[in-house]
């Protein structure tokens, strides 16, 4: 069962993460929304891809996606349109959708491809939804009545072009009015000014084409011709400086871009005539098709070498953020391609700006590094440090030690460490070249800054199982496995698990594993893990559906969602096409912040539902974890006439739920709520529901009803109401009771954290310390822990001046490794309230850069900034 043996820590390293890592995140950021309000309208998108490529180290969609969303909203040119439209698609995983072709429109402004193509943008309605129609022309004042045509047509000619042995009669001031060359011809000096008849066999004109010409310069419409002519019509307009018929040409050829084969004859054409609208619907199309067209040699051939980049740029399509895109796709995809390494190192050549030449090098380092170049990529890492992005420096350390200068290594780390404020990736890196116990040392400071680095935990797991110390390796790995789920964490607790015969333990891990990321390869790429169930299944009992419906009901109910996560892979081993699996996936992923992986379970759900009500309600969430909450609650009511469900009600209950309602539509979520429960469904939504109405009964002050929707909930195992219930004896005043109700869940919850949380609420200051250190200890990410030991901290500030510090330590421990919203409003109010005005401006503004509409940092920043700017009037 341990075909390559267990892990050894000789084998073990952390990844050069590929991102911008600023040494000074909250002053990066503050300096970000500083410029977002005092730069141009026209610099604003290239900010906002800015402080995307900052914050995608902290690895949340949701405000990754808001970056995208405010870049698209600013973008007023062509090419950044498609670009960021088909970067938005992207992120949602929109390929992953059957029934969806690229060219479909969402019906948002943001992402329509017909929106995109057209330049400038109302920044008022870029929310809205957009206006697709099926014909590129449809307003009546656009087209001209045949009576007119007719007219233009029967003008007098009064000059004749000849082709071959044919005379093509057209009307010298209309050619003449197509250009500049053709005016200065026709009209000016030249002989052909007093000729009638002008040969034009020896320019390579058809006799077809000089037709259309002439059609042209009567009619000014392009629409009547075939596709063939209007690209010779394209040709004829650069080479004769026609711009408004080369214009007229490009947009009606945009039309005729839907699909890979259109893109493939028609690019071509529009590089060489340096056609702006045709390339880009032909880039759109291209764009809106990754990851396949990725592996497309014809597609690459478009983008990949300097001399392809040089004919987009000729035609307005080369551009740092288009290379971004592309680059990190292919990152993606395959890390060590040579693919990556073209696009990448076209990144860099349409780098101009500091951060974006910082980016393109660290990331070009980063692909050497796993090319196993490791001269090549010393040299970028360096370029990039020189670039000003310090994390690079770690690049260059494991080069150096990657050609046995470990001791160099060492030394580079060990200056960054007294250069600047530690931070725990730079105590990681120096482990490395450390030995014995000064690497545990380093191991043990790095996870005390950042407890969301996962090398440390993995290299002290590895170290104990070297010892024999299996289970202390696993209590070790379990660490990091309870607040923060990752494939490789996984891959090693169960290669423990395999070590001491714990085959059924083994199995769970593995089945999460694929849930995550289904094409894991374990133990570095050599073995598969459905390879590795083919063999535990030989080693563990494998149960009917029908018992795994039991084994899930139990999971579910005692909060041990990778157990669940899990039952449910085996299950749809048994059953592959049961859409209502995957949207239990996605529910467990959501509540495991694996966001990506949980849109992916919510398409493969929609892929596969039997029926449209069933389709509609995973439409609807996705719309909504995607921020569409009008849409989504459009689709729960198209649903719910279709036919009356729990999910439909309950898609909508939670939708309205999501904002600050007012009496009467509280009362209103209460009865969809309830219409929900009336619904089939079984114990482990109906728990949830359930749940949700006494929530919703609380806030309406009607305590006693709140206290049945608890109590149902627990009847079937719904452990989560627990919390509830301890909130309705808290508001009678039963502290005592709402105490012992959350030991209850404490006691029963595989997954607690939040239970020591809400349980410190109903104890004395002491308890509840200890109950907020517990929570810190399982999940490090709960913020509210440390925001409570801060303001607990202020109490002693006026009796202790040195409290002041440790308050804000306290804080910035969190801040350090995730920069969250709150915490940096509370540290910015402690900072006010101390006078520190500065810090508390910097604070402000990094919180308003995640979210800039955040009404209280808001009025705290203003505050702020009239006291600095007031000093006197305090």
């Amino acid at each position: 069962m341990l075909p390559f043996g267990l892990p050894k820590t000789d084998h073990l390293e952390p990844t050069i993460e590929p991102q911008l890592k600023p040494i000074q995140l909250v002053e990066t950021l503050a300096d970000l929304y500083l410029r977002l309000g005092t730069c141009l309208e026209s610099e604003k998108s290239l900010i906002c891809i800015e402080q995307y490529s900052i914050l995608s180290s902290l690895g949340d969609p949701k405000l990754l996606r808001r970056c995208l969303r405010a870049a698209r909203q600013h973008a007023f040119d062509v090419h950044s349109k498609v670009v960021l439209s088909a970067l938005l698609r992207y992120e949602r995983r929109e390929d992953e959708h059957d029934g969806v072709s690229p060219m479909d429109c969402s019906s948002f402004i943001l992402e329509c491809p017909k929106a995109t193509l057209e330049s400038g943008c109302d920044l008022n309605s870029i929310y809205d939804h957009c206006k697709c129609y099926q014909e590129c022309t449809n307003s009546a004042d656009a087209q001209i009545s045949k009576e007119d045509e007719l007219l233009t047509l029967e003008e007098d000619s009064d000059i004749s072009f000849c082709v071959g042995n044919e005379e093509i009669d057209c009307v010298r001031s209309k050619i003449a009015a197509l250009s500049t060359p053709f005016k200065a011809m026709l009209c000016g000096s030249f002989i052909e000014s007093k000729r009638s008849k002008i040969d034009f066999s020896q320019n390579g004109i058809s006799v077809e084409l000089m037709k259309a010409v002439d059609l042209y310069s009567r009619t000014k419409r392009v629409d009547m011709f075939s596709p063939k002519i209007v690209l010779e019509l394209l040709s004829f307009a650069e080479r004769f400086c026609c711009e408004e018929m080369k214009s007229a040409c490009d947009i009606h050829l945009a039309t005729f871009v839907n699909c890979m084969e259109d893109v493939l004859v028609l690019i071509e054409y529009g590089l060489e005539d340096r056609a702006n609208v045709l390339v880009a619907s032909c880039l759109q199309v291209l764009l809106r098709e990754l990851p396949s067209s990725l592996h497309s040699p014809k597609v690459m051939r478009i983008f990949c070498s300097s001399e392809a980049r040089d004919r987009l740029a000729s035609a307005g399509h080369a551009s740092f953020l288009l290379y971004y895109f592309l680059s990190q796709v292919a990152m993606e995809e395959d890390k060590v391609s040579n693919t990556t390494v073209m696009l990448l190192e076209r990144l860099k050549e349409c780098a101009t700006l500091k951060w974006q030449k910082a980016l393109a090098l660290h990331q070009l380092g980063c692909v050497w590094l796993e090319r196993l170049e490791y001269k090549s990529a010393q040299c970028y890492f360096e370029a990039a440090t020189e670039a000003g992005h310090v994390y690079s420096l770690a690049g260059i350390a494991r080069s150096r030690y990657k050609q046995g200068q470990q001791h160099s290594a060492y030394k580079l780390m060990n200056t960054l460490i007294s250069e600047y404020k530690a931070v725990g990736w730079m105590y990681q890196e120096r482990s490395l070249y450390n030995t014995g116990e000064n690497k545990i040392a380093d191991l043990n400071t790095a996870t005390e800054l950042d407890p969301t680095l996962s090398f440390p935990y993995k290299y002290r797991a590895v170290s104990k199982a070297e010892k024999k110390q299996t289970k202390d390796a696993i209590s070790e790995i379990d660490r990091i496995i309870q607040f923060k789920l990752a494939p490789d964490c996984l891959e090693l607790r169960a290669w423990f698990f395999i070590a001491i015969e714990d085959y059924g333990s083994a199995l769970r891990d593995i089945r999460a594993m694929l849930t995550l990321e289904p094409s894991y390869k374990m133990f570095n790429v050599r073995l598969s893990g459905d390879d590795l169930i083919d063999l535990l299944n030989h080693k563990v009992q494998q149960g009917s559906q029908a018992d795994c419906w039991l084994q899930l009901y139990d999971q579910w109910s005692s909060i041990d969602d990778i157990g669940s996560l899990a039952i449910i892979h085996q299950m749809l081993v048994n059953d592959p096409l049961k859409s209502l699996l995957r949207f239990r996936q996605s529910l467990l992923l959501l509540r495991l912040n694996c966001k990506k992986a949980a849109m992916r379970c919510l398409q493969l759900a929609c892929n596969l539902s039997s029926s449209e009500h069933e389709k509609l309600i995973y439409e609807g969430w996705i719309l909504y974890d995607t921020g569409h909450r009008e849409e989504a609650l459009a689709k729960a009511e198209k649903s719910i006439l279709i036919q009356r469900s729990f999910e439909a009600f309950f898609l909508k209950a939670y939708t309205l739920s999501d904002s600050n309602l007012d009496p009467e539509s509280s009362s209103y979520v209460i009865e969809l709520l309830e219409e929900a429960i009336r619904c089939p469904s079984d114990g482990l939504r109906k728990g949830q529901a359930l749940n949700n109405l006494g929530s919703k009964y609380v806030d309406s002050g009607k305590l006693d009803q709140a206290a049945n929707c608890y109590m149902n909930a627990l009847d079937i195992k719904h452990t989560k109401a627990h919390q509830g219930l301890a909130r309705v004896y808290s508001l009678r005043n039963q502290q005592k009771a709402a105490y012992a109700e959350l030991s209850k869940l404490i006691e029963k919850a595989h997954n607690n954290a939040s239970a020591y949380e809400n349980r410190s609420e109903y104890c004395d200051s002491e308890m509840a310390k200890n109950d907020l250190n517990m929570a810190t200890e399982l999940d490090p990410l709960r913020t509210y822990p440390y925001s409570y030991r801060a303001a607990a901290l202020l109490w002693v500030v006026l009796m202790d001046d040195q409290k002041e510090t440790e308050a804000i330590e306290e804080l910035s421990k969190a801040i350090a490794f995730k920069p969250d919203l709150q915490i940096l409003h509370l540290r910015a109010a402690f900072y006010e309230s101390i006078g520190n005005l500065n810090s508390a401006l910097c604070d402000c503004e990094a919180a308003l850069c995640l979210e800039p509409d955040h009404k209280d940092t808001l009025d705290l920043y203003n505050r702020a900034r009239d006291q600095a700017i007031h000093p006197q009037q305090i």
